[in-house]
């Protein structure tokens, strides 16, 4: 037989599409050639291909090679398909059997010594390897990671003469071992803020319906501080959106810094890029795309400190995964879509210096600097920002070592969760991510309650969508006070929280 055929995964975003790599062994000059659009590391596959085989002491035929990644159509780029095209190889010249291929898919970069090298985006493949009923042969490196999927197909080896020994059946390829996870490690705990409890409620707030949060604030009094304790007060994260992060942070690449580490897979993410972050960074891109902040943030948290320094136009490209919950990534070529359910947590200061409104009276910023400053950031990015919140300078008093701490995370985290399964039970999802529908049968209002809202919007000139997100927070305070209807209380602190509208108007006036 000089045909052979093996079964592999390609990389398309959180995708991973099936790729067949058929080898065709025929006669004339010795040559290997390899078509159905390969990028540069494919096609420089024939020479590590050719040395890994001939370091596992196999024969590589002296034979004209054609390997065809089918579909023709679909990009492949990357070490992972240097496995399988030498097992095709081998397979075709008779020195493995090509039943022990039919079952199986393989990924794997291969050495110039014959061993395998970890890959990008091996859970992806796993997922889909599970879906598809095949057992699925991973380099060691990617074991762990692969086990995350939860299926019992999945082995590992190190070398290529492991993967012919496993085919042959000499010898018994090891299963993937998922990692021990243990308990979550301890983060930063809310009872290291002090005082703040107007910006501590806020952050609950944001906690229990999944609402995106702006803090504004002078320089030192603890916007960063509160912002990294939220993660500590989301509800523990399912498996399903445990495995939606992982698999965006698997794409990413360990090379990066930004890889998954299975170790840490069930914890909520939390991503702080600096404010001089590109437009590509916050959303993904590049030649072959790869995941930006925001997907990597994905049911976790994203911050963005001193929002009005960040470029508009990277600002901008946030205004659809706010509202969708995902990005594409639109290139000549192709286009690529990746999960972006992440909440916002913004921090800025509320003039150039820093210090408007400060009790000492120092800012020196005029009405117009102020106006321009603010001005940066868009008004349908503030739109789609549920809370805004000042946050005050804490007199030394509150600073002292010997001062109460706050309520512990904890303790607030359990109410959050309750709020959190009251949302499930009556919608499905949290209040943060309702639709107009959902939105308008959940947050039902006294008629009273109706003309404070509808003042409230005529007087701050708000749009619908800044109206539909006051209603959103009012029923999350409504379900932390264990309440079946929106009070006239729960209404009026919602509204308070359009701090931005408010100072927007004032600046107007």
């Amino acid at each position: 037989m000089n045909l052979a055929l093996v079964h592999s995964r390609a990389r398309v975003g959180v995708r991973a599409p099936e790729v067949r790599v058929e080898v065709h062994l025929a006669g004339g000059l010795p040559s290997m050639s390899i078509v159905g659009l390969p990028q540069a590391a494919v096609r420089e596959a024939k020479d590590r291909v050719r040395a890994a085989i001939q370091c596992a002491q196999l024969e590589f035929p002296a034979r004209r090679i054609t390997v065809n990644l089918a579909p023709a159509d679909l990009p492949k780029g990357g070490g992972r398909f240097d496995l399988p095209i030498a097992l095709g190889i081998l397979a075709a010249s008779g020195q493995i059997p090509l039943q022990a291929l039919e079952e199986c898919e393989f990924v794997g970069e291969l050495a110039l010594t014959g061993q395998l090298r970890e890959i990008d985006g091996v859970l992806p493949v796993a997922l889909a390897s599970a879906a598809s009923g095949r057992r699925l042969v991973v380099p060691a490196g990617n074991g762990a990671e692969a086990a995350l999927a939860g299926t019992a197909g999945v082995s590992v080896a190190r070398t290529l003469s492991e993967v012919c020994a496993g085919l042959a059946g000499r010898r018994r390829l090891q299963p993937a071992q998922a990692p021990q996870t243990g308990a979550p490690a301890d983060g930063p705990d809310m009872r290291d803020v002090r005082g703040q409890l107007h910006a501590r409620r806020a952050l609950e707030v944001a906690a229990a319906g999944a609402h995106h949060l702006l803090l504004v604030g002078p320089p030192g009094c603890g916007k960063t501080l509160l912002a990294s304790r939220l993660p500590g007060l989301l509800p523990p994260a399912s498996e399903a959106e445990a495995l939606e992060t992982a698999a965006v942070q698997s794409l990413a690449g360990r090379a990066s810094g930004r890889g998954l580490d299975p170790a840490r897979w069930r914890q909520r993410p939390y991503r702080a890029p600096h404010h001089t972050a590109s437009a590509v960074a916050l959303a993904g891109g590049g030649g072959e795309p790869r995941p930006g902040e925001i997907s990597l943030a994905h049911n976790g948290v994203l911050f963005l400190d001193e929002l009005p320094e960040w470029g508009r136009h990277a600002l901008e490209v946030l205004r659809e995964p706010l509202e969708a919950g995902r990005v594409t990534v639109s290139r000549a070529a192709r286009s690529t879509e990746f999960p972006a359910r992440f909440q916002l947590v913004a921090a800025m200061n509320p003039c150039p210096c820093g210090l408007a409104g400060d009790p000492s009276g120092r800012c020196s910023c005029s009405p117009d600097q102020v106006a321009r400053y603010r001005a940066r950031i868009s008004g349908p990015l503030l739109d789609r920002i549920d809370l805004h919140v000042d946050v005050s300078r804490l007199p030394p008093s509150e600073l002292r070592a010997d001062a109460p701490p706050g309520e512990a995370s904890a303790a607030i985290r359990a109410r959050v969760c309750r709020a959190r399964e009251r949302q499930l039970e009556r919608g499905g999802r949290p209040n943060g991510l309702l639709e107009a529908g959902g939105t308008h049968a959940a947050c039902a209002l006294s008629p009273g309650d109706q003309q404070l809202l509808e003042r409230a919007v005529e007087q701050l000139q708000l749009s619908a969508r800044s109206m539909h997100r006051i209603l959103r927070v009012a029923r999350t305070i409504a379900d932390l006070d264990a309440s079946t209807h929106i009070a006239t209380a729960h209404l009026a602190e919602a509204i308070g929280y359009r701090r931005m509208d408010r100072r927007s108007e004032a600046l107007a006036g």
